[in-house]
């Protein structure tokens, strides 16, 4: 089933925060912070600006998982674990 970004961006935080696109099956295709999640996070599915391969990721996204965090310095701190988590 294709991701319906609508939506999951109607009620996204305009927080920062962290954000794991996940593929098939769960599997993390990317991992991402933002100052402001609904701004970085609807940027992915709005305009055409996008890479060929960020078009091609964008396709296999099956759900995104969001977690907000009380400032960017903790959002970076996240983003650095996750990616390590996920290599």
């Amino acid at each position: 089933m294709a991701f319906d970004p609508k939506p999951f961006l109607a009620n996204v935080s305009q927080r920062p925060g962290v954000y794991r696109m996940l593929g098939a099956d769960g599997e993390v295709l990317y991992v991402g912070k933002a100052r402001n999640l609904k701004n970085r996070l609807t940027s992915y599915f709005v305009g055409k600006a996008q890479t060929a391969k960020t078009m091609a990721m964008v396709s296999q996204i099956e759900n995104i998982e969001v977690t907000v965090t009380g400032s960017e310095t903790e959002a970076l701190l996240l983003e650095y674990n996750l990616i390590k988590r996920h290599r």
